[in-house]
């Protein structure tokens, strides 16, 4: 399962990167859904992050090892 996240995440992420850089390029106007798209890969990314460094910290903190 995490397999398929890890590949759906990749490609969105490739697609609004790739997107930006084209209308970057262009000198045009991102859509809003291109916009949109790039906050919610945004937040996803921060809080998947805080939650890991949370998860190993809690672990860290209590000795106990981190299930992986």
């Amino acid at each position: 399962m995490f397999e398929l996240v890890a590949l759906t995440y990749g490609v969105l992420a490739s697609f609004v990167m790739a997107s930006v850089n084209r209308n970057r390029r262009q000198a045009r106007r991102h859509p809003p859904l291109l916009l949109g798209f790039g906050w919610m890969l945004m937040a996803f990314s921060g809080t998947v992050g805080i939650g890991l460094l949370a998860y190993v910290g809690y672990h860290a903190l209590t000795g106990t090892p981190v299930a992986i």
